[in-house]
């Protein structure tokens, strides 16, 4: 009877408390913890938790994010495609210029993920053109140009990728359909295509070796006559290439009469067009007395001082003056280069900024000495 006695002064003491001027719970009977309120140093409340809502209306969300275990998130992360739609992931990244660790973890994993999803994709394209390979061929062979037309153009489309590009180069008879009816048609389209065709094939040495064993330079060297320009860019970069990495080249194109076709492009006045057409012109003649015989025989040299003196383009006028020089030590076109202004249209280059023009264009003129030379002399002999 004593202890209730002594009890309820305390339990009238409490209830005194909760309704005094603070207004909360004491943490006597409860135990919950107070805090110090941030508009009154003198009032206390229970804000455990206010910070919650600036992350998500629903706590219950919250807590699952934040009991989420590190193998969840590390798998979130990593495999993104295993979270199921609509789940929000909380980021612990607090600067975003800085990754986390585990988004530096994921990166390995997804590069590795688009490498098997590139080689996946790049065996199928490789079986899908192996298998339309034989009807494809007969479709070029076929008699009606329409057909022809939309063979080409499948064609095309396929050698744009890497995968059936290899697949096609390795078919000698895909390729050599390909040479048959670029020579066959007359429609220019078509003719576009196959020139297309043999141009993506030429940036591998597999595509090289298929082009010039089913016959294709004789082709490639009759389109150099194109009035289309496309046409005309497909076969010069074909050749070029076929030049520069397929032995044999060389002589193929000189026997399809290659340089008798070549010298009236430099009439032409696309600059990178031009350089690639003298860089030709510089490989077959180099070593080779009668190319250099043929250039002159078709005004060559007249063509190839005209650039120099015309264009500004370094490397059209470095690709020019390499000709010059090859031509330069000839007994034959000596005199002609010089007639034709060469010493003055290579004198001009000589204060440009490209080392490697100054050099060809001081060693040609030292070539051309003294055919210049003789030419001034019998001029004033007369």
């Amino acid at each position: 009877m004593c202890v209730s006695v002594a009890e309820a002064p305390g339990a009238v003491k409490v209830t005194e408390w909760q309704q005094s001027y603070y207004g909360t719970d004491s943490g006597i009977q409860s135990g919950a913890t107070t805090v110090r309120s941030d508009k009154d140093g003198t009032e206390y409340s229970t804000k455990k938790f206010s910070y919650s809502t600036t992350f998500s209306e629903n706590p219950a969300d919250v807590e699952s994010q934040y009991n989420m275990t590190r193998a969840q998130r590390v798998r979130a992360a990593m495999f993104p495609e295993t979270v199921m739609e609509g789940t929000a992931i909380l980021s612990t990244q607090m600067d975003p210029s800085q990754q986390t660790n585990v988004q530096k973890l994921a990166e390995p994993s997804q590069q590795l993920k688009a490498a098997i999803i590139h080689l996946i994709n790049y065996q199928d394209d490789a079986e899908l053109a192996t298998r339309a390979i034989p009807e494809l061929t007969k479709l070029l062979n076929d008699e009606d140009q329409v057909v022809v037309n939309k063979a080409a153009m499948i064609v095309n489309q396929l050698t744009c990728k890497e995968a059936s590009r290899r697949a096609l180069m390795q078919s000698p008879q895909m390729v050599a359909a390909v040479v048959r009816a670029m020579q066959n048609t007359s429609n220019m389209e078509t003719t576009r295509a196959t020139a297309s065709i043999l141009h993506n094939l030429s940036h591998q040495r597999e595509g090289l070796l298929a082009i010039f064993k089913s016959g294709g330079i004789p082709a490639l060297v009759r389109l150099l006559s194109s009035p289309m320009d496309s046409v005309l860019f497909y076969a010069i970069t074909t050749l070029h290439n076929l030049l520069l990495h397929q032995e044999g080249a060389k002589m193929a194109v000189r026997l399809a009469d290659g340089l008798q076709r070549m010298v009236p492009l430099l009439k032409k006045t696309n600059p990178k067009f031009l350089a690639i057409t003298t860089d030709c012109l510089q490989l077959l003649s180099y070593g080779n007395q009668e190319s250099k015989l043929i250039i002159l025989a078709n005004g060559g040299h007249e063509g190839l001082v005209s650039i120099m003196r015309t264009y500004n383009y370094e490397k059209l006028l470095w690709t020019t003056s390499r000709v010059l020089k090859v031509l330069s030590v000839c007994p034959s076109n000596k005199p002609a280069i010089v007639d034709a202004g060469g010493m003055q249209a290579l004198g001009k280059h000589l204060n440009g900024s490209s080392q490697r023009l100054n050099q060809n264009c001081l060693w040609t003129l030292r070539n051309l000495s003294d055919a210049a030379t003789k030419q001034i002399y019998s001029k004033l002999t007369c």
